[in-house]
């Protein structure tokens, strides 16, 4: 469309406010937003729903709406034959989740767009990803024409059998649950785990040994958590490549920070460029995890980056974070980051040969049309010796260089931001600012991470319930239950992170919402959506751990955290019990279970709960939350406290510490060393 040509008139879509959906709002398709009006218009003239899921930062979205969805010829027959629905899926997860599941039933590889074709009952029989536009229309004309003839009844059959499928149990179609109630963890079930995770790691470029390459937080995680109880230099020695090569690739953005969504080649170098809040707090977490066990400064200086990043061009000025940034500018995949030796050459003046090579640049361009995507190939220390500068001075340089291309970029044209604010995102970023001073100790990542719990709180809780969504000070869409995971998990480690209980209270008022609304006590498990949540075709659970993890496997986390903190044996005991329906296919498939798999090491080595107690109670906290911890539960005050684990233990004069194992405590102490000494102690 030219910038003179006249704006179409807008559709339903006008109405909605998530930009995704607003970015359709103009189609000549007549879209209709997932919802009572358009299925009732379905049902009411019997005909085939056509719907298109996808979500702002989507390249390949983009790409069919310019071929397709601004197409006035292909709109007429989409209008004609179908009631056209446009999904947003950050939004919408239960609907994208049952149609991908729908999709890749049918033997198709999924992704997005989605394009899913159903019966008036919203019941799928047949799907794609992206159709070129001649591919597309010869589809739907094809479709509707076995539809309104005599090839009816056929399809509606399909889409039965796709439906029974949809609805079976994931516990039963994945044989999950086959070995629930068995002996328990174990050390050699562990060892299995952990040996066939490793049978899928790339041993040279870090990952895993595939392409395109996803970050993946929650396998490095567990790789964490399982290098902490077993010393295995060969576990961390993975981890450690894995960090690297990722800080150094080219998914991370080397000027500004903060990292693309997937890297489409095996090195790390090309990013699939849209930058996801998940991925981005999720990171933020490992990191600096990472930074606690090894005090390796790139870690360090990622997370600086990153968190800057975030609070330069995600956070809104209320204290909630946007959603993503897209892959494109100026309808080009990043072109936003990528350089041209002579632009390098315009900016950096003389410094321009140096910077260079410390980002692998060339005069023919190491990506597409001569740019450069900047990536690193060696430590600073290794690249100061080869070019025989002392290490100061390349640092100096370095902040330099970023600096003065970051300014140019702000002359650039911005890739499109997703200005949503999805609570389950939001709350993994939390959890990331948390880890973040924790690790660091920096105030102004508390001070960040605080301003965003109480935007939460004030604007996505109504009563005991979460909304999904948030956009120009308005909240919609019911929470799912991913929602409800990551808020709750946030606010177990904001209460660990400043001993302010009222987080601790609230992760428990939540807690108990869940497990009255969303917990089905025939598998353990607690499905997607709130009983009294619109109906759908099925009514999912989340098992397996993907670049988020599963709302069940951070759900049994909780409730073994919270239920720990309370002295809820119930919760602890459903934390096991949720466990042990997975725990096999864990042990067997465990790169698609990671987030239990850290569950199954926290049951395996329970960890100690520390009670400071005193006036200098957050000193020691801070001290205390430099060293990775991971299973261990940490409660406090400064004078007294109701919670168990602090009962009589209040009122001190001299702050103290209470080490406590397996309901036996350790004589009080009174500094960080003798703690951490007892901490080291390990039951035979």
């Amino acid at each position: 469309m030219s910038a003179s040509a006249p704006t179409p008139p807008a559709n339903r879509l006008a109405h909605e406010t998530s930009p995704y959906l607003l970015q359709h709002a103009h189609n000549p398709v007549d879209w209709y937003p997932w919802g009572p009006e358009a299925l009732a218009r379905a049902q009411a003239e019997q005909k085939p729903i056509l719907v298109s899921i996808g979500y702002a930062a989507c390249h390949w979205c983009h790409v069919m709406e310019r071929e397709s969805f601004e197409n006035e010829q292909v709109a007429r027959v989409m209008n004609a034959y179908f009631v056209c629905i446009k999904v947003d899926r950050e939004e919408r997860p239960d609907v994208d989740q049952i149609y991908m599941d729908a999709v890749q039933a049918m033997g198709i590889q999924g992704g997005w767009p989605l394009n899913v074709l159903l019966t008036p009952e919203a019941k799928p029989f047949y799907g794609g990803t992206y159709f070129p536009p001649g591919n597309w229309v010869k589809l739907l004309e094809n479709v509707a024409q076995a539809y309104a003839g005599e090839h009816r009844a056929e399809l509606d059959g399909s889409a039965e059998r796709f439906v029974q499928v949809l609805q079976a149990s994931e516990l039963e179609k994945y044989g999950a649950a086959s070995d629930a109630g068995g002996t328990g963890v174990t050390d050699e079930e562990f060892k299995l785990l952990a040996y066939n995770l490793g049978q899928s790691f790339d041993r040279e470029r870090g990952g895993t040994n595939r392409a395109p390459k996803f970050p993946m937080p929650s396998i490095w995680r567990f790789l964490l958590r399982a290098y902490h109880i077993s010393g295995s230099q060969p576990l961390l020695n993975q981890l450690n490549l894995t960090l690297r090569e990722m800080a150094w690739g080219g998914i991370y953005d080397q000027v500004g920070g903060g990292w693309a969504r997937y890297s489409v080649d095996a090195e790390w170098l090309v990013p699939h460029f849209e930058k996801m809040l998940y991925d981005n707090g999720q990171l933020l977490s490992l990191y600096s995890e990472a930074f606690q066990v090894t005090q390796e400064p790139l870690y360090r200086e990622v997370v600086y980056q990153t968190v800057a990043w975030v609070r330069r061009e995600l956070t809104n000025p209320e204290g909630g974070f946007y959603s993503s940034l897209d892959a494109d500018s100026e309808g080009e995949e990043g072109k936003f980051y990528v350089w041209t030796r002579e632009e390098l050459q315009a900016i950096l003046k003389e410094e321009e040969p140096l910077a260079a090579a410390y980002y692998q640049c060339t005069g023919v361009g190491n990506w597409e049309h001569g740019n450069n995507i900047l990536h690193r190939r060696q430590s600073d220390a290794a690249f100061a010796e080869e070019h025989m500068l002392e290490p100061t001075v390349l640092t100096k340089l370095i902040q330099g260089w970023q600096k003065k291309l970051l300014a140019a970029r702000t002359h650039r044209v911005r890739p499109g931001l997703d200005d949503k604010v999805l609570t389950g995102w939001n709350a993994l970023m939390l959890s990331g600012l948390i880890k973040a001073y924790q690790a660091f100790g920096e105030d102004e990542f508390l001070t960040l991470a605080l301003h965003n719990a109480e935007f939460l709180q004030a604007n996505l809780r109504q009563g005991s319930r979460l909304y999904r969504t948030w956009k120009n000070g308005r909240a919609t869409i019911n929470g799912f239950s991913e929602d409800y995971a990551l808020v709750i998990e946030a606010y177990i480690s904001l209460y660990e992170a400043t001993f302010a209980e009222s987080w601790l209270r609230e992760a428990e008022t939540l807690m108990t919402y869940v497990l009255a609304n969303f917990f089905d006590p025939a598998e353990q498990q607690f499905f997607y959506t709130d009983a009294s949540a619109e109906p759908l075709i099925a009514r999912k659970k989340e098992l397996f751990d993907n670049v988020i993890p599963s709302s069940n496997s951070v759900m049994a986390n909780n409730l073994l955290r919270l239920g720990r903190h309370l002295e809820n044996v119930d919760y602890q005991t459903l934390a096991a019990a949720m466990l042990s329906q997975v725990q096999a296919l864990a042990a067997q498939e465990p790169q698609h279970l990671t987030n239990w798999a850290s569950l199954y090491v926290a049951l395996l080595r329970p960890g100690a709960e520390v009670a400071l107690v005193g006036p200098q109670a957050e000193k020691l906290r801070a001290q205390l939350s430099r060293h990775f911890l991971p299973n261990e539960l940490f409660a406090g005050t400064l004078t007294t406290s109701t919670l168990p684990l602090l009962t009589g233990r209040s009122g001190r004069e001299k702050t103290t510490l209470y080490v406590c194992r397996n309901r036996t405590c350790q004589l009080p102490v009174h500094t960080v060393p003798e703690a951490l000494a007892q901490l080291t102690l390990r039951d035979q």
